[in-house]
């Protein structure tokens, strides 16, 4: 059984405060004559699910159309994160293996899959971050609008994972996912010079 956890893009879905919204437009309509429909998008890469691109948080680093495949395919856990808003560590995690943890998509319960983009919502810490990169993680995957904080200026989170040769993915819908073991596919779309891919995430147990 598969389970689709990415976000559907539509004029309804929470972008980031500030950040562009999606939007659909039309330059042919069969209606008005046109020999097909043929829509026209707007949208910022980081509406919906997504994975952000090094370079979305420091200039020289690797594009979107950069990113490797192997680190958004393969063995994921998703595991439900303490409702907290202090950094959480891994100790916290209940039900996190001992030993090589590549992907991990944490449930932090704020999500905008139900629509609202959410006022906060909780982060690993950056010493979480460094000892699941030293365990082998190559994704970090979130159900929130980012692994950082909203109000994070330094995304920490971000520039701990993307140092450390690690990927992330933000904005999952893991509401109907129970915690456990899955594979993942979830490709981010090659665009060349941005900063951020839109991704159609899967899980299959």
């Amino acid at each position: 059984m598969l389970h689709d956890i990415s976000i559907p893009l539509g004029a309804a879905t929470p972008e980031w405060p500030g950040d562009t919204p999606f939007s659909c437009g039309w330059t042919l309509r069969i209606a008005t004559g046109g020999s097909v429909n043929l829509s026209t998008l707007t949208l910022s890469p980081h509406i919906g699910t997504h994975a952000d691109a090094p370079l979305h948080v420091r200039d020289g680093w690797p594009a979107s159309h950069e990113l490797p495949i192997d680190p958004f395919v393969g063995p994921a856990i998703v595991c439900t994160v303490p409702d907290a808003l202090a950094p959480v560590e891994l100790a916290a995690l209940d039900g996190l293996p001992d030993g090589r943890i590549e992907r991990l998509l944490l449930r932090t319960g704020r999500s905008i899959a139900a629509g609202a983009f959410p006022e906060a919502w909780p982060t690993l810490s950056v010493r979480a971050v460094e000892e699941l990169i030293a365990r082998g993680l190559v994704l970090l995957g979130v159900d929130a609008p980012s692994v950082d904080h909203r109000e994070s200026k330094t995304l920490d989170v971000h520039r701990a994972l993307f140092g450390g040769g690690a990927y992330n993915l933000e904005n999952l819908d893991l509401r109907d996912v129970p915690d456990g073991e899955y594979e993942l596919l979830a490709l981010p779309v090659s665009i060349i010079g941005a900063d951020g891919a839109p991704v159609r995430a899967l899980l299959k147990r």
